[in-house]
């Protein structure tokens, strides 16, 4: 990122998402059906046919006060409560009912022989939410007029979550009879026990391949000493805290027992998919605040998540129907009281695995970029030209057309300031950069730009680093920006090998210059429209890889056209927390497309303490959050390629008025957020006038001289008024307390 000594922020909004009435994003489900309506409805399971469903309902509105099984009928013309029909005894408390191979009965386990009364249901500890393991839980088989034929187990403690092999030759569930939750199997008649995991944890919630093969299960599995106390203390009272929970499987004897899932939080209720080499589930693992669980899948090998759902805060139990087209699963969406849980329908639809970004390809690119070999990519350099035959490389596997039909490369050249306090041009340094540029030719009417810049400082021979005494160091900008930039390859990866004509052409842009004053895509910039007359939006990635633990993303630009607020809000990452910025402008490449009145879009994970020093390496780069953010931009880009038009609109900071020139430079890279109570300082360039003047990162600056400044925009009005030479006193909070420096401009 260009350090600039001011960011021009619009409005930053900081969204609350709620429920989402659009369902676009989820582009695997089609033709959502709800099924029940009101109470808490769950686990629906399909009959061997697919024609019914078994579920457990909680509905006191019709005399269920604690789950009770149910069988719904697939083949009815419309559904309501009365679709509903009771199949077990109505008595104690049931769980995980399961069709068993003949159609004709099902398996679930229930506590009615022990009591007829509902068991009460577990307080919270500690604020905990909690799971009981009710002890009285058996398991039976019962006809579907709720008669029940054979009962299964008879051992004291837990026994439950039984489900049937697809080849109807073995049961698999949960016991605690051995003194811990494992999984165990039987025949299909009961014979033939066997105890097939052994960790301490909780295993359960288990379900079998579609080949009978293998088991996919949750399991808790507690590796401290104070989780292990935990669990055991919470087990003794036939309880388990269901917060921290993998996705695990392994062969139906227990064998080749594998972690699939290493997310943090609750993983649970997994399902394989159709071709038993991905596993559905839900998840919390996104989520900043605990409760928003949504459908993932992920490959048998842990690799390729993806998001199936987006709308309300809670989707589970997902199961495929027999022929795999059709998707059961719960949600509290569309409900019409709080904590309401339904069932829904859906049409499944496969994705197309060439459009989920891949963290691999990702980490492959950032590891080279920014590699020591590149020696910190600095615009001129030898490691500027390695790195722009890497992405000359890369755009050509990808069979990607050059930029104009000719090169891949566009050449530059321009004057660079080495001496920040030189006021005679002669002695700025001639240079020449080489942006690297790609065509990804749809025949559509219009094209978007993707792009990122490509350098960083090099051996901070142009003095932009924010360490003291850092010229001679590697600055490897992992983060700024081989991130950016592999994001931009993903995107060109994704997007050319889909199979898929979009309605838009793309144009990959990687850009040199940026950090001496985005000089690469000032050039682009100028012939763009000459070339290119139908583009439509720019998007810019710089500095995506350093997520936040609160999963901070800024999102910029949106008010340069009328509908990237509503695209970018609805395509957001679960859990995320994404701040929106109204302003075109910016110390990055996408200014210079606003600046020809093109619509911007800028996405950026904020500043850090790395930024611009020799410590943004390669290792800190969170790639959980780069992946998101590029699944996030392919959504948002093709959202946008849907518009039948795009106008572009000046942002507020704009409009009737010019913006103010500045003919100095304080040598900070200021935050961008409003806080009101004056600029805040993320950064200070070294033997810049706030270097010198001893100005330190974290300080607030609310005074130049007689002007005060409130935020960005007063910094830059006061930047306007002052010329080359000017020596005026700065006011800075440090701790709380102000201090004046005196600063020669």
């Amino acid at each position: 990122m260009f350090q600039s000594n001011f960011k021009q922020s619009g409005l930053l909004i900081l969204l609350i998402f709620a429920s989402i009435t659009s369902f676009g994003q989820e582009k695997h489900l089609k033709n959502i059906k709800q099924l029940t309506f009101g109470g808490d409805n769950a686990e629906a399971y399909f009959s061997p046919k697919g024609d019914k469903l078994t579920l457990q309902v909680t509905n006191k509105a019709f005399g269920v006060s604690c789950d009770q099984i149910f069988m719904l009928d697939l083949q009815a013309q419309e559904f309501n409560e009365k679709s509903l029909q009771l199949v077990s005894t109505g008595k104690g408390r049931t769980t995980c009912s399961y069709y068993m191979p003949d159609g004709q009965h099902i398996l679930y386990a229930s506590t009615h022989a022990a009591d007829h009364a509902c068991p009460a249901p577990p307080k919270p500890i500690d604020g905990k939410y909690l799971w009981a393991i009710y002890p009285e839980f058996d398991i039976y088989i019962a006809d579907l007029k709720g008669n029940i034929t054979k009962q299964l187990t008879n051992t004291p403690g837990y026994d439950a979550e039984a489900v049937v092999s697809p080849d109807g030759k073995k049961i698999a569930f949960t016991s605690i009879r051995s003194g811990d939750l494992e999984l165990y199997t039987m025949d299909i008649d009961g014979s033939n026990l066997k105890q097939i995991t052994f960790g301490l944890g909780y295993d359960g919630g288990c379900f079998f391949s579609h080949d009978s093969k293998k088991l996919v299960f949750r399991s808790s599995r507690p590796k401290t000493a104070e989780a292990i106390k935990e669990y055991k203390d919470l087990l003794a009272q036939n309880l388990v805290a269901p917060s921290e929970m993998e996705i695990h499987t392994c062969n139906i004897d227990g064998s080749e027992l594998k972690q699939i899932t290493h997310l943090g939080k609750a993983n649970w209720a997994p399902y394989f998919h159709p071709s038993d080499k991905k596993i559905i589930f839900s998840s919390n693992h996104h989520s900043t605040r605990g409760y928003d669980f949504q459908l993932f899948m992920i490959d048998i090998d842990g690799e390729n998540l993806q998001q199936i759902t987006w709308n309300s805060e809670f989707n589970a139990f997902p199961m495929f129907s027999p022929d795999g087209k059709k998707l059961v699963f719960s949600s509290n969406r569309m409900q019409s009281k709080p904590r309401e849980t339904n069932v829904f329908i859906a049409d499944w639809v496969e994705g197309n695995a060439a459009e989920i970004a891949q963290p691999k390809s990702l980490k492959k690119h950032i590891s080279y970029l920014s590699s020591d070999e590149l020696q910190g990519r600095l615009t001129g350099s030898v490691g500027e030209k390695k790195a722009a035959e890497y992405i000359v490389k890369e755009f050509k596997a990808l069979g990607l057309k050059p930029y104009a039909n000719k090169s891949y490369l566009q050449t530059f050249n321009y004057k660079v300031k080495v001496n920040p306090h030189s006021t005679n041009a002669a002695d700025d340094k001639s240079n020449s950069g080489t942006n690297v540029i790609a065509y990804l030719d749809n025949k559509a009417s219009k094209t978007i730009v993707i792009g990122a810049h490509y350098d960083h400082l090099g051996l901070n021979e142009h003095n932009h680093s924010t360490k003291p005494n850092a010229t001679g160091e590697i600055h490897n900008g992992a983060d700024d920006n081989a991130s950016g930039v592999a994001g931009v390859l993903e995107l060109a990866r994704m997007f050319s090998q889909n199979k898929t004509k979009e309605n838009v052409n793309y144009i990959f842009a990687l850009f040199s210059g940026e950090e001496d004053g985005l000089i690469g895509s000032k050039h682009m910039a100028e012939t763009l429209k000459t070339l290119y007359p139908n583009v439509v939006t720019m998007i810019n990635m710089d500095m995506i890889g350093r997520l936040d633990k609160d999963k901070s993303l800024v999102v910029g630009g949106i008010g340069t056209a009328p509908d990237f607020s509503n695209i970018v809000t609805k395509n957001k990452p679960a859990g995320f927390n994404v701040t929106l910025d109204n302003t075109g402008q910016g110390p990055s490449d996408h200014t210079s497309f606003y600046l020809k009145d093109i619509p911007v879009l800028y996405f950026f994970t904020g500043t850090h303490d790395d930024y611009h020093k020799p410590s943004d390496d390669e290792d800190k780069i969170n790639y959980y959050g780069v992946k998101n953010i590029v699944d996030y931009v392919f959504r948002v880009s093709n959202e946008i390629a849907t518009l039948d038009k795009i106008e572009f609109t000046k942002t507020a900071m704009n409009a009737g008025k010019t913006a103010p020139k500045y003919k100095v430079t304080l040598g900070i890279m200021p935050d961008y957020t409003d806080h009101g109570d004056g600029l805040h300082i993320d950064g200070v360039t070294e033997n810049r006038p706030a270097h010198a003047a001893g100005i330190l990162e974290g300080d607030i600056l609310i005074k130049i001289g007689d002007c005060e400044i409130k935020e960005v925009y007063g910094y830059m009005d006061c930047l306007a008024k002052l010329t080359a030479g000017d020596e005026k006193d700065v006011t800075i909070l440090r701790n709380g307390k102000p201090i004046t420096v005196k600063v020669k401009f």
